[in-house]
Protein backbone atom coordinates (compact mmCIF):
# COMPACT_ATOMS: atom_id res chain seq x y z
CA UNK A 1 0.00 0.00 0.00
CA UNK A 2 2.90 2.17 0.28
CA UNK A 3 4.36 4.09 3.08
CA UNK A 4 2.76 7.56 4.47
CA UNK A 5 3.77 10.28 6.13
CA UNK A 6 1.55 12.27 9.22
CA UNK A 7 2.68 15.42 10.34
CA UNK A 8 0.79 15.97 13.89
CA UNK A 9 0.53 12.74 14.11
CA UNK A 10 0.42 12.31 17.86
CA UNK A 11 -2.66 15.24 17.86
CA UNK A 12 -6.24 14.72 18.24
CA UNK A 13 -6.94 14.41 14.42
CA UNK A 14 -3.68 12.93 13.63
CA UNK A 15 -3.83 10.19 15.97
CA UNK A 16 -6.84 9.03 14.28
CA UNK A 17 -5.50 9.56 10.38
CA UNK A 18 -2.84 7.46 11.26
CA UNK A 19 -4.89 4.55 12.89
CA UNK A 20 -6.98 4.15 9.93
CA UNK A 21 -4.01 3.96 7.52
CA UNK A 22 -2.39 0.95 9.47
CA UNK A 23 -5.84 -0.34 9.24
CA UNK A 24 -5.78 0.07 5.18
CA UNK A 25 -2.50 -1.70 5.20
CA UNK A 26 0.28 1.29 4.94
CA UNK A 27 3.40 1.62 6.39
CA UNK A 28 2.93 5.11 8.65
CA UNK A 29 5.62 7.33 9.35
CA UNK A 30 4.45 9.83 12.33
CA UNK A 31 6.52 13.20 13.12
CA UNK A 32 5.50 15.48 15.71
CA UNK A 33 7.26 17.63 18.07
CA UNK A 34 5.27 17.13 20.64
CA UNK A 35 4.29 20.34 20.75
CA UNK A 36 0.96 20.02 21.13
CA UNK A 37 0.53 16.62 20.40
CA UNK A 38 0.84 13.50 22.78
CA UNK A 39 2.19 9.98 23.28
CA UNK A 40 -0.33 9.15 24.71
CA UNK A 41 -2.70 9.20 21.67
CA UNK A 42 -0.16 6.89 19.82
CA UNK A 43 1.16 4.52 22.44
CA UNK A 44 -1.32 1.72 20.81
CA UNK A 45 0.55 2.19 17.81
CA UNK A 46 4.25 2.48 18.90
CA UNK A 47 4.77 -1.73 19.15
CA UNK A 48 2.83 -1.66 15.10
CA UNK A 49 5.53 -3.16 12.90
CA UNK A 50 4.19 -0.84 10.42
CA UNK A 51 4.41 1.86 12.28
CA UNK A 52 7.22 4.59 13.18
CA UNK A 53 7.29 7.39 15.40
CA UNK A 54 9.58 10.81 14.53
CA UNK A 55 9.79 13.01 17.17
CA UNK A 56 11.09 16.22 15.26
CA UNK A 57 9.83 19.53 14.21
CA UNK A 58 8.18 20.15 10.49
CA UNK A 59 9.91 23.00 9.72
CA UNK A 60 13.55 21.53 9.97
CA UNK A 61 13.02 17.82 9.63
CA UNK A 62 15.38 16.44 7.09
CA UNK A 63 13.47 13.68 4.50
CA UNK A 64 15.18 10.68 5.50
CA UNK A 65 13.09 8.30 3.11
CA UNK A 66 10.57 8.05 0.35
CA UNK A 67 6.98 8.37 1.12
CA UNK A 68 3.55 7.82 -1.26
CA UNK A 69 1.56 10.41 0.47
CA UNK A 70 2.04 13.49 3.16
CA UNK A 71 -0.29 13.97 5.69
CA UNK A 72 0.26 17.95 6.66
CA UNK A 73 -1.73 17.73 10.43
CA UNK A 74 1.54 19.49 12.08
CA UNK A 75 -0.13 22.87 13.65
CA UNK A 76 -0.91 24.20 16.91
CA UNK A 77 -5.15 24.72 16.91
CA UNK A 78 -6.15 26.15 19.77
CA UNK A 79 -6.50 29.67 20.28
CA UNK A 80 -4.89 29.22 24.05
CA UNK A 81 -1.73 26.88 22.36
CA UNK A 82 -1.63 28.93 19.12
CA UNK A 83 -1.44 32.00 20.98
CA UNK A 84 1.10 30.51 23.29
CA UNK A 85 3.71 30.91 20.70
CA UNK A 86 2.47 32.91 18.09
CA UNK A 87 5.77 33.55 15.76
CA UNK A 88 6.00 29.23 15.86
CA UNK A 89 3.07 28.92 14.88
CA UNK A 90 2.62 31.06 12.50
CA UNK A 91 6.36 29.32 10.78
CA UNK A 92 4.53 25.95 11.43
CA UNK A 93 2.27 26.97 8.93
CA UNK A 94 4.68 28.20 6.67
CA UNK A 95 8.22 27.18 6.59
CA UNK A 96 6.76 23.88 7.60
CA UNK A 97 3.97 23.08 5.23
CA UNK A 98 7.16 24.76 2.94
CA UNK A 99 9.39 21.41 3.71
CA UNK A 100 6.29 19.55 3.18
CA UNK A 101 5.62 20.52 -0.06
CA UNK A 102 9.15 19.91 -1.11
CA UNK A 103 8.97 16.74 0.15
CA UNK A 104 6.19 15.70 -1.67
CA UNK A 105 7.45 17.57 -4.80
CA UNK A 106 10.32 15.38 -4.47
CA UNK A 107 8.95 11.94 -4.33
CA UNK A 108 6.14 12.51 -6.62
CA UNK A 109 3.77 11.92 -3.44
CA UNK A 110 0.19 12.97 -3.02
CA UNK A 111 -0.02 15.89 -0.43
CA UNK A 112 -2.88 16.36 2.09
CA UNK A 113 -3.13 19.87 3.41
CA UNK A 114 -5.52 20.41 6.83
CA UNK A 115 -6.82 23.49 6.46
CA UNK A 116 -9.34 25.49 8.76
CA UNK A 117 -12.70 27.06 8.88
CA UNK A 118 -10.47 30.22 10.59
CA UNK A 119 -9.28 31.08 6.83
CA UNK A 120 -12.73 32.59 6.84
CA UNK A 121 -12.20 34.82 10.09
CA UNK A 122 -15.35 36.42 12.10
CA UNK A 123 -17.55 35.39 8.29
CA UNK A 124 -19.77 38.22 6.65
CA UNK A 125 -21.39 35.49 4.56
CA UNK A 126 -23.18 32.82 6.02
CA UNK A 127 -23.26 29.84 5.83
CA UNK A 128 -19.12 30.17 4.69
CA UNK A 129 -18.82 28.47 1.14
CA UNK A 130 -14.93 27.81 -0.28
CA UNK A 131 -15.86 31.09 -2.71
CA UNK A 132 -15.81 33.14 0.14
CA UNK A 133 -12.49 34.94 1.07
CA UNK A 134 -13.14 35.74 4.70
CA UNK A 135 -13.02 38.54 6.94
CA UNK A 136 -9.33 37.89 8.89
CA UNK A 137 -7.62 40.80 11.12
CA UNK A 138 -4.30 40.02 9.62
CA UNK A 139 -2.47 41.78 12.78
CA UNK A 140 -4.88 40.28 15.39
CA UNK A 141 -3.76 37.99 18.22
CA UNK A 142 -4.95 34.97 15.94
CA UNK A 143 -3.40 36.15 12.82
CA UNK A 144 -0.93 33.43 13.29
CA UNK A 145 -3.21 30.78 13.17
CA UNK A 146 -5.93 32.27 10.58
CA UNK A 147 -3.06 33.61 7.76
CA UNK A 148 -0.52 30.96 8.67
CA UNK A 149 -3.30 28.82 7.40
CA UNK A 150 -4.52 31.25 4.31
CA UNK A 151 -0.65 31.54 3.70
CA UNK A 152 -0.01 27.29 3.59
CA UNK A 153 -2.93 27.12 1.10
CA UNK A 154 -1.74 29.85 -0.96
CA UNK A 155 1.54 27.54 -1.14
CA UNK A 156 -0.07 24.50 -1.65
CA UNK A 157 -2.11 25.87 -4.89
CA UNK A 158 1.25 27.58 -5.88
CA UNK A 159 3.32 24.05 -6.17
CA UNK A 160 0.44 22.24 -7.24
CA UNK A 161 0.57 25.26 -10.24
CA UNK A 162 4.31 25.51 -10.77
CA UNK A 163 5.28 21.96 -10.01
CA UNK A 164 1.79 20.20 -10.80
CA UNK A 165 2.56 18.76 -6.91
CA UNK A 166 -1.07 16.85 -6.45
CA UNK A 167 -2.46 18.79 -3.59
CA UNK A 168 -5.63 17.81 -1.40
CA UNK A 169 -6.50 20.90 0.77
CA UNK A 170 -9.48 20.32 3.12
CA UNK A 171 -11.19 23.16 5.54
CA UNK A 172 -11.85 21.95 9.04
CA UNK A 173 -14.86 23.19 10.69
CA UNK A 174 -14.84 22.35 15.02
CA UNK A 175 -13.96 18.43 15.36
CA UNK A 176 -14.70 16.96 18.43
CA UNK A 177 -14.43 13.20 20.01
CA UNK A 178 -12.06 11.38 22.05
CA UNK A 179 -8.09 11.98 21.90
CA UNK A 180 -8.84 15.89 22.56
CA UNK A 181 -6.60 17.68 24.74
CA UNK A 182 -8.58 18.12 28.01
CA UNK A 183 -6.85 21.21 28.71
CA UNK A 184 -6.51 22.94 24.84
CA UNK A 185 -8.92 25.16 26.06
CA UNK A 186 -11.82 24.01 22.94
CA UNK A 187 -15.06 24.40 24.52
CA UNK A 188 -16.24 20.78 23.48
CA UNK A 189 -13.52 19.45 26.06
CA UNK A 190 -13.97 22.57 28.27
CA UNK A 191 -17.40 22.19 28.61
CA UNK A 192 -16.94 18.79 29.06
CA UNK A 193 -13.99 18.71 31.79
CA UNK A 194 -15.69 21.63 33.46
CA UNK A 195 -19.04 19.50 34.25
CA UNK A 196 -17.49 16.42 35.35
CA UNK A 197 -15.82 18.31 37.87
CA UNK A 198 -19.03 20.19 38.61
CA UNK A 199 -17.38 23.79 37.88
CA UNK A 200 -18.93 26.80 35.98
CA UNK A 201 -19.07 26.34 32.41
CA UNK A 202 -17.24 29.91 30.93
CA UNK A 203 -19.37 31.15 28.26
CA UNK A 204 -17.82 34.10 26.13
CA UNK A 205 -19.98 37.10 25.40
CA UNK A 206 -23.80 36.02 26.06
CA UNK A 207 -23.37 32.49 24.21
CA UNK A 208 -25.55 32.97 21.22
CA UNK A 209 -22.19 32.67 19.35
CA UNK A 210 -22.90 29.75 16.48
CA UNK A 211 -20.52 27.14 15.35
CA UNK A 212 -21.78 23.47 14.13
CA UNK A 213 -19.49 20.28 15.72
CA UNK A 214 -18.35 17.63 13.56
CA UNK A 215 -17.73 14.09 15.20
CA UNK A 216 -14.13 13.27 14.78
CA UNK A 217 -15.05 9.65 12.44
CA UNK A 218 -17.07 12.03 10.36
CA UNK A 219 -14.06 14.26 9.54
CA UNK A 220 -11.81 11.57 9.12
CA UNK A 221 -13.75 9.86 6.57
CA UNK A 222 -14.39 12.81 4.57
CA UNK A 223 -10.31 13.43 4.75
CA UNK A 224 -10.01 9.87 3.38
CA UNK A 225 -12.58 10.29 0.38
CA UNK A 226 -10.65 13.48 -0.09
CA UNK A 227 -7.19 11.74 -0.74
CA UNK A 228 -8.33 8.91 -2.53
CA UNK A 229 -10.17 10.54 -5.14
CA UNK A 230 -9.04 9.11 -8.68
CA UNK A 231 -9.40 13.13 -9.87
CA UNK A 232 -7.31 16.15 -8.67
CA UNK A 233 -9.44 18.45 -6.75
CA UNK A 234 -9.13 21.80 -7.53
CA UNK A 235 -9.57 24.19 -4.69
CA UNK A 236 -10.38 23.66 -0.79
CA UNK A 237 -13.36 21.60 0.48
CA UNK A 238 -15.04 22.24 3.53
CA UNK A 239 -15.11 19.71 6.18
CA UNK A 240 -17.70 19.91 8.82
CA UNK A 241 -20.90 19.42 10.25
CA UNK A 242 -23.81 21.72 9.27
CA UNK A 243 -25.66 21.55 12.11
CA UNK A 244 -25.17 24.80 13.52
CA UNK A 245 -25.47 25.39 17.75
CA UNK A 246 -25.59 28.15 19.81
CA UNK A 247 -22.53 27.87 22.28
CA UNK A 248 -25.42 28.20 24.98
CA UNK A 249 -27.04 25.32 23.34
CA UNK A 250 -23.70 23.28 23.40
CA UNK A 251 -23.45 24.20 27.18
CA UNK A 252 -27.17 23.25 28.15
CA UNK A 253 -26.72 20.27 26.39
CA UNK A 254 -23.44 19.25 27.71
CA UNK A 255 -25.27 20.03 31.28
CA UNK A 256 -27.93 17.24 30.35
CA UNK A 257 -25.63 14.59 29.18
CA UNK A 258 -23.59 15.10 32.41
CA UNK A 259 -26.46 15.31 34.74
CA UNK A 260 -24.18 18.00 35.89
CA UNK A 261 -25.08 21.08 38.24
CA UNK A 262 -22.08 23.40 37.04
CA UNK A 263 -23.87 26.84 36.89
CA UNK A 264 -22.81 28.96 33.76
CA UNK A 265 -20.61 31.79 33.84
CA UNK A 266 -20.19 34.62 31.53
CA UNK A 267 -16.80 36.82 30.04
CA UNK A 268 -15.87 39.05 27.67
CA UNK A 269 -15.42 37.88 24.04
CA UNK A 270 -12.39 37.77 22.86
CA UNK A 271 -10.95 39.34 20.37
CA UNK A 272 -11.80 38.71 16.89
CA UNK A 273 -13.83 35.63 18.20
CA UNK A 274 -15.96 35.05 15.34
CA UNK A 275 -19.70 35.21 15.83
CA UNK A 276 -20.81 32.38 13.35
CA UNK A 277 -19.31 29.36 12.34
CA UNK A 278 -21.52 27.10 9.91
CA UNK A 279 -19.90 25.06 6.98
CA UNK A 280 -21.62 25.22 3.41
CA UNK A 281 -20.86 21.60 2.35
CA UNK A 282 -22.19 21.10 -0.93
CA UNK A 283 -18.67 20.79 -2.52
CA UNK A 284 -17.89 17.43 -0.55
CA UNK A 285 -21.12 16.02 -1.03
CA UNK A 286 -21.08 16.56 -4.88
CA UNK A 287 -17.29 15.56 -5.14
CA UNK A 288 -17.04 13.62 -2.29
CA UNK A 289 -20.64 12.13 -1.68
CA UNK A 290 -19.47 12.85 1.56
CA UNK A 291 -22.12 13.87 4.24
CA UNK A 292 -21.21 13.39 8.56
CA UNK A 293 -23.41 11.29 10.22
CA UNK A 294 -22.74 11.24 13.86
CA UNK A 295 -25.63 14.09 15.02
CA UNK A 296 -24.40 16.08 18.04
CA UNK A 297 -26.18 14.26 21.07
CA UNK A 298 -24.87 11.07 20.07
CA UNK A 299 -20.94 12.55 19.38
CA UNK A 300 -21.11 14.18 22.63
CA UNK A 301 -22.37 10.54 24.58
CA UNK A 302 -19.95 8.75 22.47
CA UNK A 303 -16.88 11.22 24.18
CA UNK A 304 -18.13 11.17 26.99
CA UNK A 305 -16.00 7.90 28.53
CA UNK A 306 -12.81 8.85 27.55
CA UNK A 307 -13.29 12.62 29.30
CA UNK A 308 -15.02 10.72 32.03
CA UNK A 309 -11.61 9.01 32.43
CA UNK A 310 -9.38 11.89 32.59
CA UNK A 311 -12.29 13.48 35.11
CA UNK A 312 -11.89 10.43 37.59
CA UNK A 313 -9.13 10.53 40.34
CA UNK A 314 -6.27 8.17 39.77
Amino acid sequence: MGTALVTGGAGFVGSHVCDRLLAEGHAVVCLDNLMTGRLCNIEPLLNHPAFTFVQADVRTFQPDRRVDEIWNLASPASPPHYQRDPVGTLMINVVGTEAMLAWARRDGARFFQASTSEVYGDPSVHPQTEAYWGNVNSTGPRACYDEGKRAAEALCFDYRRTYGTDVRVVRIFNTYGPRMDPLDGRVVSNFLMKALAGEPLELYGDGSQTRSFCYVDDLVEGFFRMMRSAQPIDGPVNLGNPGEFTIRELADAVLELTGSRSPLAFRPLPTDDPKQRCPDITRAQALLGWTPKVPLAEGLARCLPYFAGLARPS
